[in-house]
């Protein structure tokens, strides 16, 4: 008998751990999936931005037993569960203490539950049924405690807590309650917080600090009560403790950076924790500013702002629309990352590759007058032209003309390549190819690619793809050399903010900033782009259904906000100090019309003189004209009579005393910009009436008719009618371009005539100008 004891002893055991082990196949722990989790995106500090609801619509921050502070879990487990390091999932004294007091007065006095049977009790059991104490769920938390001792380590089974804690409304596990509540991490919870937070999970609706803060304090309390009793916390920590306020927020998952959460969510669905680069004061701070400046704007309009550190290429800001729940502004619709015309943001790249191509310096003479491109014809934003113009100014002005002119020198494939290989992807419509038209955006374009870009200009020519995640593989491109980067910076930086006076106060501390903006076709899109020593900024503004904003363009809506937001970043002292240029960049004098240096010996031709940036000694002219009916600009030698002044032919009837003389030329559709003297000096000497004519000087020669020079104009009195005339120009078969003051108002064929309201009061000038380069002019006066 006493020898078959141990025998039966050893089966019943077997069959118990049979048993166990059939019932923990039978009934697996249903421990927590990725799938259940939601997730959370972090600025770089650790701040969430937007937390993103598990299936259930409860939120969580995902935090280990280390990141958490001690303090806290020195009073989670000597308020709950003093043994926990110790018992294997069941305290059967706390049990026993807990059912005594049960018997003895009716009702639950303290609970006997180990923080094991807290962990199987939110894991087992589904959100409406966490808190039920019957007998039934009690034996399954008791199994259930059981096994997640065998199967998991306490670290383990501590982290399942710290993250899975219920702490009111939808918000579960510590680090989600700290910054829910206190708008801090677990990590720095003072005595107080931390006493708070660890008896919050014991009522979490009945004690939330947000609505019932006195039981919330009183709860409270009775924590640190008994961290006194224990010895663990002193006298003096507790009453100090004691004294601090229960203030909670109100209880709100964050929602910061929502745009990039999202997409930042869905490049990576199954983490549970997604760090960003993002300062989230930084982005706090402008999303409200943002807010607030576009609050007026016209419905269904938004804005996108990223801004970015050069050193890395890091966001420390992104808003990609101005509000994201905002429906009427399409504010869920990104548009750092959407595809709009770019407007004029792509010319500081194209007059960069100019100049790494040897065709400019910073002052080569361009014309900026109407002219035709095959079947284009260009124009500037406000119609006006400016006629001769440096190559820095018409950057600056953003004029349109000398930027299509330049990019058909450069090549529109060859440029759209250059732009695509430093990261700057262009989107072409109904499957197009680069044409002329891109340059004043005829293409697709995003923020995100242009911010990457335009950090070229403070990064040494080197454009790069934003980084988004702290482990963002590092992309960069060269797009100019770091001369040609720094000849456009310079330019750009030279560009005086809108609204402010030269020398009215000391902006020495400001940071220079080489800024450009943009308007598409239509009013569609504004553009503000800009680089400082450190940061670059990109700011877009429009309707997300490309429905056109008239009146909104990138200087008067884009361009203020991006100042405001680069005054608003940190500085650092020499951010306001200009750089020195790179040794292969050098200032030289310059001439025009020549586009070359003054030549010592012919200082006539040097007809204006410019302090000019060149690029390794390359110091290119002035460009030829493309139709040959045109005169360039350039050295013009002839000869002409001693004593008559008259020029020479190579046939002459009577000798002559021979002189040789040289002219600098304009390129001819400068002309009607110019002065009387620039015209003279330009011009060649009547010939010689002996001499059998050279074609030199057989250029066309206009006249306008149906207003004369000097004219007075006024409607018939009591009149109300428009003051309407027709013109023509006399002289030339070419077409013709009319413009008043300045502003192109229409086009005419040849001698044909054009009919115009000149109705408008004051004095006026009126110039035919031919695409043979042909040109007339009068002027006239209307009366009110």
């Amino acid at each position: 008998m006493h020898r078959r004891f141990p025998l039966q002893v050893l089966l019943v055991a077997l069959l118990l751990v049979t048993a166990a082990m059939l019932l923990d196949l039978a009934f697996p722990l249903p421990l927590p999936t990725q799938r259940d989790a939601g997730a959370v995106v972090l600025s770089r500090d650790g701040t969430p931005l937007r937390a993103f609801a598990d299936r259930g619509g409860v939120w969580r921050y995902p935090v280990t037993v280390g990141q958490v502070s001690p303090l806290y879990l020195e009073a989670l487990l000597n308020y709950e569960d003093r043994w926990f390091w110790r018992h294997g999932g069941i305290n059967p004294f706390a049990l026993a203490r807990a059912g005594g007091q049960w018997l003895r007065h009716g009702r639950v006095v303290s609970g006997g539950s180990t923080l094991t049977m807290q962990v199987a009790r939110i894991l087992d059991m589904p959100a409406q049924r966490r808190h039920t104490r019957t007998p039934w769920a009690k034996a399954r938390q008791l199994a259930r405690a059981i096994q997640l001792e065998v199967h998991l380590d306490k670290h383990e089974i501590l982290a399942l807590y710290l993250n899975r804690a219920p702490f009111g409304g939808t918000i579960e596990g510590i680090e989600a309650a700290s910054w829910a509540y206190l708008g801090k991490p677990a990590a720095r919870l003072s005595h107080a917080e931390a006493a708070l937070l660890a008896v919050l999970p014991q009522s979490p609706s009945r004690l939330r600090p947000d609505r019932e803060a006195e039981r919330a304090r009183n709860a409270r309390d009775k924590v640190l009560a008994r961290m006194q009793t224990l010895g663990v916390w002193s006298v003096q920590d507790v009453r100090d403790a004691r004294m601090e306020p229960v203030v909670a927020r109100s209880l709100q998952p964050p929602r910061h950076a929502s745009l990039l959460a999202q997409r930042l969510r869905f490049a990576d669905p199954k983490s549970p924790r997604i760090a960003s680069t993002l300062d989230i004061d930084l982005q706090r701070t402008l999303e409200d500013r943002v807010a607030a400046y576009f609050s007026d704007l016209p419905e269904r309009t938004s804005a996108a702002l990223l801004v970015v550190d050069n050193a890395t290429l890091e966001a420390r800001a992104y808003v990609g629309s101005v509000e994201f729940a905002d429906k009427a502004r399409l504010g869920h619709v990104d548009m750092v990352k959407a595809w709009r015309s770019p407007g004029s943001t792509l010319k500081p790249f194209l007059y960069g590759l100019a100049l790494d191509d040897g065709l400019i310096h910073s002052e080569s003479l361009l014309v900026d007058a109407p002219q035709a491109f095959g079947d284009y014809r260009p124009g500037n934003f406000d119609m006006a032209f400016n006629g001769p113009i440096g190559a820095a100014e018409a950057l600056r002005l953003s004029l349109n003309v000398p930027a299509v002119d330049l990019l058909d020198r450069v090549g529109p494939s060859r440029f759209a390549a250059r732009l695509a290989n430093a990261g700057i992807d262009l989107k072409w419509p109904d499957g197009g190819k680069p044409n002329l038209a891109m340059i004043l955006g005829g293409t697709g374009a995003r923020l995100e690619d242009l911010v990457g870009a335009y950090a070229a200009l403070n990064r040494d020519g080197v454009a790069g793809r934003v980084r988004y995640r702290p482990g963002d593989a590092r992309v960069e491109r060269r797009l100019l050399s770091p001369g040609a980067a720094w000849i456009i910076r310079d330019t750009l930086e030279a560009n005086p903010r809108p609204g402010s006076i030269a020398d009215t106060f000391d902006a020495s501390g400001r940071p220079r900033v080489a800024w450009k903006t943009g308007t598409s076709y239509g009013f569609r899109d504004a553009w503000a782009l800009g680089s400082t020593r450190r940061y670059t900024v990109g700011v877009w503004v429009g309707r997300p259904d490309g429905t056109p904003l008239p009146g909104q363009y990138g200087v008067v809506t884009a361009l203020p906000l991006l100042f405001e937001v680069v005054d608003s970043l940190p500085a650092q002292r020499g951010d306001g100090a200009p750089r020195p240029p790179p040794g292969n960049v050098e200032q030289i004098d310059i001439c025009w019309p020549l586009g070359v240096p003054p030549d010592p010996q012919a200082p006539q031709l040097c007809r204006r003189k410019l302090k000019a940036w060149v690029l390794d000694d390359v110091v290119p002219p002035t460009f030829a004209e493309r139709d040959a009916r045109l005169w360039s600009a350039g050295r013009e030698r002839f000869e002409t009579d001693a004593r008559t002044g008259l020029r020479l032919s190579a046939d002459c009837a009577q000798p002559h005393a021979r002189r040789s003389n040289e002219i600098a030329r304009w390129p001819a559709l400068a002309s009607p910009w110019l002065s009387q003297e620039a015209r003279m000096a330009a011009r060649l000497p009547a010939l010689s009436p002996d001499c059998v004519g050279d074609g030199r000087d057989a250029s066309e020669e206009l006249r306008i008719e149906g207003i004369n020079d000097r004219a007075t104009l006024a409607r018939a009195s009591n009149s109300t009618a428009p003051l309407r005339l027709s013109v023509r120009a006399i002289g030339s078969e070419a077409r013709i371009r009319w413009l008043l003051d300045g502003r192109l108002i229409g086009e005419s064929a040849g001698a044909g005539s054009f009919l115009h309201d000149f109705g408008e009061p004051g004095a006026h000038t009126l110039t035919a100008l031919a695409d043979s380069g042909a040109w007339s002019r009068v002027e006239f006066q209307v009366l009110r």
